[in-house]
């Protein structure tokens, strides 16, 4: 018979939501190989041995994050409706995906370390759920372009063009705001407009 955990105290639980707080932040400037456990608990305001007491080693709190992360990334593609308008669907997409590399830039960037390291603690959840939903999702765009609903564009592209140019804004920000030098967040309204018109004048059918 397994052992069950016993469900954590809330200092347990404060003390883990800290952690993770901290090794976001961390992984997300310094990546997986430039972040130390001694970076992270000082992040967390812990000592190294507390740290270790809610996480064996710095892999393990990689791994606990990007299997948070994984489902919060998939979440607005899921929602891609077969029934909606088509149009409407992927636009609807598009601002969703640049929303949240205003809301959760560090998250980006955590994952977009983890992709350029040749995604070595999540590429079962690439070949698995990922490439599943997407290969679903392409279907659905493939039939809207069959029955003549929007342009004939590759689905798979498609999806890629849209992943590059919404979470651009998170994971070159600083190259961002470097050229534009907007006061707080205003370039995302700028890019909301500007992507919303690109993706509907290329997919609207001929």
């Amino acid at each position: 018979m397994t052992q069950k955990t016993r469900p954590q105290t809330r200092i347990q639980r404060k003390n883990t939501i800290a952690i993770l707080d901290a090794a976001l932040a961390v992984f997300s400037q310094a990546g997986f190989r430039g972040a130390t456990l001694d970076q992270i608990a000082r992040a967390a305001g812990l000592s190294k041995p507390n740290l270790l007491y809610y996480f064996p080693s710095k892999e393990a709190i990689h791994i606990e994050l990007l299997s948070g992360l994984m489902e919060i990334w998939l979440a607005p593609l899921r929602h891609l409706d077969p029934q909606g308008d088509p149009i409407d669907e992927i636009v609807a997409y598009v601002l969703r995906k640049l929303e949240m590399s205003r809301e959760l830039p560090r998250e980006s960037r955590l994952f977009a370390n983890e992709i350029i390291q040749g995604a070595p603690r999540i590429l079962d959840q690439i070949h698995g759920d990922l490439r599943d939903l997407v290969n679903d999702k392409a279907a659905v765009i493939q039939s809207w372009i069959d029955a003549g609903k929007i342009a004939p564009l590759d689905p798979y592209h498609l999806l890629f063009s849209i992943w590059a140019t919404t979470q651009h804004y998170a994971d070159f920000d600083v190259q961002v705001r470097g050229i534009l030098t907007p006061k707080n967040d205003e370039h995302y309204q700028d890019a909301a407009r500007f992507l919303e018109t690109f993706y509907r004048r290329a997919l609207a059918p001929g």
